[in-house]
């Protein structure tokens, strides 16, 4: 990416205020190896006029709509407010008229119940698409063309992006800086935000549910332990053996504790040391692919080609401008 990317975080009225804040912190503390800022962070309203929270103050905005022309990417914190887009599945005119200043390539992302807006858009229709658990089955009803993971944190799907309840945000924007910029530069931002740098699991694992019965049994050790052992062979047998469990159990306490598999928490986790060793490493791609567990260079392309639609010597090239 070339000079500072224009982040226009559009604030409703209702704006919840954590999310609001959310592009800023993270945007706002990504700097290059220089110290120089990645990102410039602006934020506007659909009229220029200050929007109300839905806290007890009014937020004052020095930026109208026409800020919006100008935005790379374009994010929509989630409200309380969201009128007709809630109601009906449209929205409202004002909204509208900003939503059509936004230069086509543009970006588009939603933290929350943001997604509501870029669905009555049409942004979208035939699209994954994540928000809050608690809305998913009425935002499933009212749009019926998007097709709702009510499971994960954030769906990216290139150019839209959209995230799940409230801390999600944090999450999706450390996954945006972490696409364009690589992951040193996101675990920067993230240290600084005192957050991790990625979490496991979804929404699953926050899903209000009966209170199983008490128990002291929990995966956290042996996912903590695996993490340390990556580039070795980790059946699911070996997982439940460390955690002194059976198999049957380990994978439901797993899915319960992590909102996944362990074989897919185990694939991601692979991926994430891989992208770390091909930005920072110079290691063959096969020897990569040991390094983290997937065995050969055309297991460690055809995860990350799954995982990010990307080949490892690309990855490479593109954050470390250097061949395979």
């Amino acid at each position: 990416m070339n000079g500072r990317h224009r982040v226009v975080v559009l604030a409703l009225d209702g704006v919840i205020p954590f999310e609001l804040g959310i592009p800023a912190r993270v945007f706002g503390g990504a700097q290059d190896a220089a110290g120089e800022p990645l990102y410039e962070v602006l934020t506007c309203t659909v009229d220029g006029r200050p929007v109300r929270s839905d806290a007890d103050f009014t937020v004052l905005i020095d930026h109208g709509p026409e800020l919006l022309a100008t935005a790379d990417t374009v994010v929509i914190p989630a409200t309380y407010s969201l009128g007709p887009a809630y109601e009906d599945g449209h929205l409202p005119a004002n909204l509208e008229r900003a939503l059509a200043r936004v230069p086509p390539g543009a970006r588009y992302v939603s933290i929350c119940t943001g997604s509501y807006i870029l669905a009555a858009a049409g942004l979208l229709d035939g699209l994954r698409a994540t928000t809050h658990w608690r809305n998913a089955e009425h935002f499933q009803r009212v749009y019926p063309k998007v097709v709702v993971d009510a499971n994960v944190l954030f769906v990216d799907e290139g150019q839209i992006l959209t995230s799940a309840g409230v801390a999600s945000g944090l999450d999706l924007c450390l996954h945006i800086v972490r696409r364009d910029h690589g992951s040193d530069v996101a675990n920067r931002v993230a240290r600084r935000c005192v957050v991790p740098p990625w979490r496991d699991g979804g929404q699953a694992q926050y899903i209000e549910r009966p209170v199983p019965a008490s128990t002291s049994e929990s995966t956290a050790a042996t996912r903590d332990w695996a993490l340390t052992r990556l580039g070795e062979p980790l059946p699911i047998s070996r997982l439940a053996e460390h955690a002194n469990m059976s198999v049957r159990t380990f994978t439901r306490r797993f899915g319960e504790e992590v909102g996944t598999t362990p074989n897919r928490w185990l694939i991601a986790r692979r991926v994430d040391r891989a992208r770390e060793l091909l930005e920072t490493d110079d290691l063959s791609i096969d020897a990569v692919a040991r390094e983290v567990g997937f065995g050969t260079g055309a297991s460690l392309r055809q995860h990350m080609g799954a995982t990010l639609g990307v080949a490892p010597s690309v990855y490479r090239r593109t954050f470390r401008g250097q061949p395979a």
